[in-house]
């Protein structure tokens, strides 16, 4: 039997004995996935070279990654490698150091870091920076923000929920990946923050609470991805070497709990949104 007629074959079979369609798909190609929170970052060097890490994105099936480090030279490398079949989104971090976390919203250095890593002329964004509360009232916030929406970039932000709604009183119409959607945030909450920011996207990296203790999704969020297909989206958030030393598994603890979903969605947090939102 040609593979082509082999697999509808093959789930046919699994859904007449009565297994769930996550468990038929077993037959199907891995779903390609689009990591939408890599950090490569140097600090001096990184923790694999350019070449493993490439080779790790292709074993893996990553289709494409948003891309940052700290300092930016990783993210440079990774970019201007130009691989075949791994597509680099390159984001523009306002840190030089680790200690940046904390002083880049205080800090009159960051903007003009920022202006003079967009004159290379490839960067989609800037981020992923961190802020808490009140923090995002800083003058040097606003500017960034304004400079985003000046050069039509995207924010990749490390915020929570109240900064987040600073961010968006800065400019109602920023482009923001939310990283780690919040870590906690209630679903009820996330869906309002959808509903009311039209220009928001989840990123779900640490994300707490998608599967319950059996790696089965919940019913509310099961209902988020549902109802918001187009809205989310998956990543490593390779901060530490750790992280990087457990990619695989990583990648496939998304495609886990995204194969109890219906295949269109699933493609979509996978990788179309990446796609669609990134690609140019």
């Amino acid at each position: 039997m040609r593979r082509t007629a082999l697999l509808p074959f093959l789930l046919g079979l699994a859904l007449a004995a009565g297994l769930p369609l996550h468990t038929a798909r077993a037959a199907e190609p891995a779903l390609p996935l689009f990591d939408a929170h890599l950090h490569y970052n140097w600090e001096p060097v990184p923790h694999f070279p350019l070449e493993k890490v490439l080779a790790l994105f292709r074993a893996h099936g990553i289709m494409g990654v948003l891309a940052t480090s700290r300092p930016n030279d990783g993210t440079r490398a990774l970019y201007e490698a130009k691989p075949r079949d791994v597509w680099v989104v390159p984001f523009i971090r306002p840190y030089r150091v680790r200690p940046d976390i904390q002083t880049w919203m205080r800090d009159p250095q960051t903007e003009a870091l920022i202006a003079a890593e967009y004159q290379r002329g490839y960067y989609q964004g800037i981020g992923e920076f961190h802020l808490t509360g009140r923090a995002a009232e800083a003058p040097q916030v606003g500017h960034t923000v304004a400079f985003a929406a000046q050069h039509d970039l995207y924010l990749h932000a490390h915020a929570d929920d109240e900064a987040l709604e600073i961010l968006f009183r800065h400019n109602p119409q920023a482009k923001i990946v939310w990283a780690h959607t919040g870590f906690s945030t209630a679903p009820d909450k996330v869906e309002a923050y959808l509903q009311r920011y039209p220009t928001l996207w989840c990123e779900l990296s640490y994300r707490y609470g998608i599967t319950d203790g059996g790696g089965r999704l919940t019913p509310e969020w099961r209902r988020l991805f549902e109802r918001y297909p187009e809205r989310f989206l998956v990543g490593s958030d390779t901060w530490i070497d750790e992280r990087w030393d457990d990619y695989g598994s990583l990648m496939a603890g998304y495609r886990s709990w995204l194969a109890q979903l219906p295949r269109e969605v699933a493609e979509r947090i996978a990788y179309r949104n990446g796609e669609r939102l990134f690609r140019r």
